[in-house]
Formats: C-alpha cells, structure tokens, sequence
C-alpha cells in the first residue's frame, strides 16, 4: 500500500513503466492487481495513492519469492520512488 507521493504524477510514470516490470519478475507471482482510481474509506479518502496485491500460491511462496535476488530488487526499488511512504503486508487468504 503505497501512501500518497509528492508527486503522483512522476509516481505512476515510474511504478508503471519501471516497477511493475521489475516486481512481475518476482518467483512464483500468480497474479498482480493494483487499484484504479482513488483509493477511499467509508468516510473519505484514504492515505494511500495506490495499493498492489501480489498474489502466491502460500505463504512459503511469498517468503522464498522475496529472499530471492528478484524478490530482493523490488522490495529495494519501493524506495527509489515512494515518496509517500509504502506497507508491506503478507498473509494468507481463504475463499469464503
């Protein structure tokens, strides 16, 4: 979840054209969705610019896809351009 950067413009540029090519490099991705749009809570607008879900098969996938040099990269490149801030947040999910 990537707060909002100072400048949104030159943050969609680069997370587009550079980030998402770097990240869908990442073992064992499945599928990479991000929002469209402004992000907004029940009351307002949110904190956040923009917000990724990667997905993986298991919990274990997601912690050998991110020890892993490709995995290493794109979590190093999150600081190259997200001015706003970014969280990170692993788990796993359960069709209900």
């Amino acid at each position: 979840m990537y707060g909002t950067p100072k400048d949104p413009v030159g943050f969609d540029k680069y997370y587009f054209e550079t980030h998402v090519p770097v990240a869908k490099k990442i073992p064992g991705l499945r599928r990479y969705e991000v929002s469209r749009g402004p992000v907004a809570t029940p009351t307002g607008p949110a904190k956040f610019h923009l917000i990724a879900t990667l997905h993986f098969d298991d919990m274990n996938a997601v912690q050998n896809a991110f020890a892993s040099p490709q995995g290493q990269a794109a979590a190093a490149d999150v600081a190259t351009f997200a001015s706003g801030g970014a969280e990170m947040m692993f788990f796993d999910s359960a069709e209900v």
